[in-house]
Order: structure tokens, then sequence, then C-alpha cells
């Protein structure tokens, strides 16, 4: 191990930042960059950017993605680790609690009408997003195809959705690729 010290620090660090921050893992990147920016001088600013740049683009929350940077450039493997388990086990704690005290009351009308409530937002907002993921979609015949091809085999024959976003990628690049060379020709 690297630096013990540092390895332990982190953790707390992380831990603190995960506790503490409500808003996602956006909210969380002025914490970060003044924890280990400003106060503890382990990254530079420019280290903090090119961590958020590839911690956006990486899949997962940004918010683990930026401690598991963070950690592993301050120290290494175990930094890496201890940031990250430092910035989830807060929320895992408080879910975990969350969802024994919500077993508790299922059975009170109340609550059931709560949870009716809940879901038709959620519903809402899932509705909105598509809409917005839609309006912004380069549209055409091609797009449509996949869109329904991709609907049919996740709804009418239960094909996973990791392997419905590997083909409609797949084909992405060969209709860009067709249509490139079309254009060169």
């Amino acid at each position: 191990m690297k630096n013990p010290s540092a390895v332990a620090k982190l953790f707390g660090i992380f831990f603190k930042i995960g506790a503490f921050t409500f808003g996602g893992g956006y909210a969380m990147i002025p914490l970060i960059q003044s924890e280990v920016v400003d106060k503890n001088k382990w990254i530079t600013e420019e280290d903090i950017l090119d961590i958020i740049a590839i911690a956006e683009s990486t899949p997962g929350p940004i918010a683990i993605n930026s401690a598991t940077f963070v950690g592993y450039k301050v120290a290494g493997f175990w930094g890496a680790v201890a940031a990250t388990f430092g910035v989830v086990l807060p929320s895992f704690i408080i879910i975990s609690v969350l969802s024994y005290i919500l077993d508790l009351f299922n059975s009170v009308k109340a609550v059931k009408y709560a949870f009716f409530g809940i879901r038709a937002g959620v519903l809402a907002l899932l509705i909105k997003a598509l809409w917005s993921m839609y309006s912004k979609c380069p549209k055409g015949l091609a797009a449509y195809l996949l869109m329904a091809a991709s609907f049919i085999a996740v709804a009418l024959f239960d094909i996973g959705v990791l392997w419905v976003i590997l083909g409609c990628a797949a084909v992405g690049i060969m209709i860009t690729l067709f249509t490139q060379r079309g254009a060169r020709a």
C-alpha cells in the first residue's frame, strides 16, 4: 500500500462528501474540488478537470467515477478502493435503513397511496425524459425502424436491454460507415 494515512483520509473525505451532498453527482464536484485541490493539494485544478471529463465519459455515476479516479491518482489502487467505498457507503446505509422503515409501514393505506402518487410522478418524469431525448435525436427512416425494432425486441421478445443497446450501436456504426462511403463516392 502506497500511503496508508492517505488511504484512510480519502475514505473519510469521500464518506463525508457522500453523506452530506444531495442533488446527485454534479453537486459533489465542488466539494471534491474543495477537498482534494484546495484543502489537501493532492491534485491540481487541471487534474480535476481531466478527472471530471473522464468520469463523465465513462459508464456509471459521475460521483463514483470521480472518487475512483481521484483515489487512484492520490494513493493508487487502495486509494481508489477507499474513495469509492467511502462515497458509496453513506447512500447504501441510508437506502438500507429507509427500505427497512418503509417495509414496516408498507401495509398502511396512506403509504400505499403515497407510493401510487410517487409512481405516477416518476412515470411523468420518464415520459418527459423520453420526449426530450426524442426531440434531440436525428430522425429518419433508419432511426424509426431501429427504434421500433428495439421496442419489439425488449417488450415482446424479452431480449436483454444491454444486447439491444449493443445491437443499436452496431447498426448505427454500420449506417454511418455506409452513408460516409456513399458521400465519398
